[in-house]
């Protein structure tokens, strides 16, 4: 489902809907889908709203950030550059979580990396080439954070983490937005409210599962091994995007996404007792 989130978010800055704003709609739409699930649990997120504000900003920047960088560089590069997340996932796990850094984890960070390199080696490193860029890799950085406090707050029900999620990223656009205006970026038009208005409200169905299924599971497993399963996005991804936006995927592209699912099955494969490095 990741894989293929940037079409809505195309869509929209196709029809006006430039910037932030197009995550801004999807946004809106999942909070108003979520609130009812809220209420059965609405005592125990009053209870914890600290931990929910914490996981909520670094997530939810993390999908605001990640959002608007999809309209500003090519798919393929905002999805690779967002998938450095694992470094700082296990970076994270080392020093917070007590994690060891074993053979088996290290070969497959290095096989991710490595299939990031390839993927991106007609054009050197993936250092960030422009906004776009430069949002994608923040957006991985501060998912890193927020899965290490969806991990210290999984007492919390996954509704509550999900409206802190979508809290989150409404407020990092309010914030964006501003600054896009006095950049000299324009509002969008009535008229294209008004042509995305319908598909605005049914994205909620496409954006609620996916951030259930996203943030259930990071209340579960280390930001380091949710980073490493979450690589699955990258070949979804990178295939939709040549069939449909015309982006290259070619041999080097074919063997990079086969690494970065190399490194997800070996963060996936049943555990043994292995040595640390």
């Amino acid at each position: 489902m990741w894989g293929l989130y940037w079409l809505p978010v195309r869509y929209f800055a196709d029809q006006g809907l430039t910037g932030s704003w197009p995550g801004v709609v999807m946004y809106l739409a999942a909070l108003v889908a979520v609130l009812p699930f809220l209420w059965p649990v609405r005592r125990m997120l009053l209870n914890n709203w600290r931990a929910l504000i914490l996981s909520g900003m670094f997530t939810g920047a993390a999908f605001s950030l990640y959002t608007t960088s999809l309209v500003y560089t090519e798919v393929v590069r905002s999805i690779l550059l967002f998938y450095l997340t694992p470094i700082w996932g296990t970076l994270l796990g080392l020093a917070f979580l007590g994690e060891s850094l074993t053979l088996r984890r290290a070969l497959g960070l290095l096989c991710g990396l490595g299939g990031l390199l390839i993927v991106l080696g007609g054009e050197g490193l993936p250092w960030p080439r422009n906004i776009g860029d430069w949002l994608a890799l923040l957006s991985g950085m501060t998912w890193a954070l927020g899965s290490l406090g969806l991990y210290r707050a999984r007492g919390i029900p996954v509704p509550g983490q999900v409206f802190a999620f979508v809290m989150g990223a409404l407020c990092v656009a309010a914030i964006a937005i501003p600054v896009e205006l006095h950049l000299g970026q324009a509002l969008p038009t009535a008229e294209a409210f008004q042509k995305t208005a319908l598909l605005a409200a049914l994205s909620a169905a496409f954006v609620l599962p996916m951030l259930f299924l996203t943030i259930w599971p990071a209340t579960r497993l280390s930001p380091a091994r949710v980073g490493m399963i979450l690589m699955s996005e990258v070949v979804v991804g990178l295939i939709s995007a040549a069939l449909l936006a015309n982006e290259v995927f070619g041999p080097r592209e074919a063997l990079g996404a086969t690494l970065i699912v190399a490194a997800a099955l070996l963060e996936l494969a049943p555990s043994k007792q292995v040595s640390s490095i």
